[in-house]
């Protein structure tokens, strides 16, 4: 991911989406807006799947929107490609407000500058594996030698080397959705949205893709936009996390927010279970110098994920020095690694 003083590739704001006769009266008027999602339904006969969300995608940060059945996030997702179309707000996308975008504009977006991957594969059965993953260039008009080519390249790329002539229906799930993981890299797009592509998979295979991802994502460095319901998921693959309820934004931030500053109980009950020390930085647990510390131990930075200086601390008998750019931000000891590992806060 680059710096926070890079340009957003997307910049969302005040985005509403109402499913409903006179839609676009509710988010012009205080009085429906204040009205939880029900009452809304109930006086209007209106839905808000998206409420007034606002948040920045940074250039090739993995952006994962979570939330659980009927949140918003997938009818969010939609809004920002304009498979749905908002009722009001806007989506910045490289410093262009697609909603004001003719038909012709948004064709040749969806072609050239972002791709789609679904939960379902939408593969098509009549067509080999090379020939799916260059669909997208085919429409585009690409010649069949440059679209074969750049097809094979993406093909190795997502570990499909081989099955190259294979047919869908002779392919696992996990390998066909590579085939639509595959298709969606073909085109070389500024940013991929994904909308839940592995809830329908095996919780091994699962797994795989989302490795997948994240290599693929060090490789390619491509932007990610990502929807899902599980949060290990989403802490697993986001840099940050937007958690939706009724299609309102709760909390946007990083694992390490939502673990160790879950901005209500909603966010809290979600994160009760993680493993406080796999998501946690030394950020969160150092604290101050003290006049007794003696500070000629070893250094970590303060990104540093507890569990992995776990054992720099505890096999040091002087407070670990927390570290960045020659700076001193704090100390970490015994006290609060084991704090954090057993799952109860320093003083308890």
């Amino acid at each position: 991911m680059t710096t926070e003083t890079s340009s957003p590739v997307i910049s969302v704001r005040e985005l509403w989406k109402v499913f409903g006769q006179k839609a676009e009266q509710v988010p012009r008027s205080p009085d429906l807006c204040a009205l939880s999602r029900r009452e809304l339904i109930e006086q209007t006969g209106c839905t808000a799947a998206v409420r007034e969300v606002s948040f920045d995608v940074a250039p090739g940060e993995v952006f994962v929107v979570m939330g659980l059945s009927g949140s918003g996030k997938s009818t969010l997702v939609r809004c920002l490609t304009r498979l749905v179309e908002p009722t009001t707000g806007e989506v910045v996308f490289e410093g262009e407000d697609i909603l004001g975008a003719d038909k012709k504009r948004l064709r040749d977006l969806r072609r050239r500058k972002f791709s789609m991957v679904f939960q379902h594969f939408g593969l098509l059965p009549y067509r080999q594996v090379v020939d799916n993953v260059a669909y997208g260039l085919e429409i585009r008009g690409t010649g069949r030698a440059e679209r074969t080519r750049r097809a094979m390249e993406v093909i190795e790329l997502v570990g499909l080397d081989g099955y190259e002539h294979s047919y869908p229906d002779q392919l696992s799930g996990g390998m066909q959705q590579r085939v639509g993981l595959a298709r969606a890299l073909a085109g070389d797009p500024d940013v991929l949205f994904f909308d839940e592509p592995f809830s329908a998979l095996d919780p091994l295979i699962r797994r795989d893709m989302q490795n997948e991802v994240i290599r693929l994502h060090h490789e390619v460095g491509k932007t990610m936009v990502f929807i899902t319901h599980d949060l290990s998921e989403a802490l697993k693959l986001g840099d940050r996390i937007l958690i939706m309820r009724d299609g309102k934004m709760i909390q946007c931030g990083t694992g390490a927010d939502l673990v160790g500053a879950p901005a209500d109980d909603y966010v809290r009950d979600f994160v009760r279970d993680v493993a406080r020390s796999h998501v946690l930085t030394l950020r969160w647990i150092m604290r101050d110098q003290r006049a007794d510390d003696e500070l000629d131990g070893p250094e970590l930075g303060p990104d540093v994920i507890v569990r992995d200086a776990v054992r720099a601390v505890l096999s040091s008998d002087r407070p670990v020095k927390v570290v960045k750019d020659g700076e001193l931000l704090g100390v970490v000891g015994n006290e609060e690694i084991l704090a954090v590992v057993a799952g109860v806060e320093a003083g308890v």
